[in-house]
């Protein structure tokens, strides 16, 4: 379970079974959860975030965009 960003409380990670998967983040901070596609940066899970957290995530996230690729592709040898 490879983490790839911390940041403000928020761990940025992806889980090492989910290469046949599309690219795609998870983010974790108190008890909560969501799961962001890459490319495009796309919600695809919340789980107890509020409206503007997730929008502080997705702006993180888009920001982020490519070096998240960068280690999902180094990690699953894509």
């Amino acid at each position: 379970m490879p983490t790839i960003l911390r940041w403000n409380g928020y761990r940025f990670y992806f889980f090492s079974n989910e290469g046949h998967e599309p690219p795609h983040v998870h983010i974790d901070k108190a008890g909560r959860s969501c799961k962001f596609w890459l490319n495009p940066v796309t919600l695809a899970i919340n789980r107890g975030y509020a409206d503007h957290e997730i929008g502080e995530i997705r702006a993180k996230v888009t920001e982020c965009e490519a070096s998240f690729l960068d280690a999902w592709n180094e990690h699953f040898g894509n």
